[in-house]
């Protein structure tokens, strides 16, 4: 499967800086930047701010009629973003107010496209429906209590820690967090079916999450 274009990371340090070494105790913070990948969008889906956004068409556009890779999910509404992240520890903030039914997280670059994230070994994500979240892997759910429908969820991704957690984006405190035994690249991976999704991408790692 030909691999989509992918966009750089950038990393930037903080604290105090001596001799080309950081200072025991300060590590760099890192920003993931992502927009969506229009080429890798379901039939079903429209990309919308500047590729940022994403929204449910109940009828969607004709499959003849997009163009046809091998990156566009075929069965599902599924969208991934256009950065890799292979190391460091990473943080976006999804807008979800506007969406009764979702999955957002992260997946493997080359996770098969007749499936939908979430229910393979190749993914990893918060889920959304009828109500209440849940974190899913290889079709298996955690339900996960006490949240109700925030207007923002922000998403943790430690890749070298292996785990993803989901952040209350008013405390800043850590919801649940997820182990995720990653092989290689990862994405960002949204799903859904109905209303729309807005993603918040190029923000440094909060303070308060240092630490967990």
């Amino acid at each position: 499967m030909a691999a989509p274009m992918l966009r750089p990371l950038r990393q930037r340090g903080w604290g105090l800086f001596n001799r080309g070494k950081y200072f025991l105790g300060v590590e760099p913070r890192r920003e993931i930047n992502f927009k969506l990948d229009e080429r890798t969008a379901h039939s079903s889906l429209d990309l919308l701010k500047k590729n940022t956004g994403v929204v449910y068409r109940m009828v969607g556009i004709d499959p003849t009629k997009v163009p046809q890779n091998l990156e566009r999910f075929r069965d599902w509404a599924v969208v991934l973003g256009d950065t890799t992240v292979s190391s460091g520890r990473h943080y976006w903030e999804v807008t979800v107010k506007r969406s009764q039914q979702f999955r957002i997280g992260v997946a493997d670059l080359d996770i098969p496209r007749e499936g939908c994230i979430g229910v393979d070994d190749r993914s990893w994500v918060f889920a959304f429906a009828h109500r209440k979240w849940s974190a899913m892997f290889a079709n298996e759910t955690t339900p996960i209590s006490n949240i109700g429908h925030p207007e923002r969820v922000g998403l943790l991704l430690d890749y070298d820690n292996k785990n993803l957690s989901l952040v209350n984006v008013s405390t800043l405190k850590l919801i649940h967090s997820m182990p995720a035994e990653f092989q290689g690249p990862v994405v960002p991976a949204f799903a859904l079916w109905d209303g729309e999704l807005l993603t918040h991408s190029g923000l440094e790692v909060p303070e308060k999450l240092i630490g967990n």
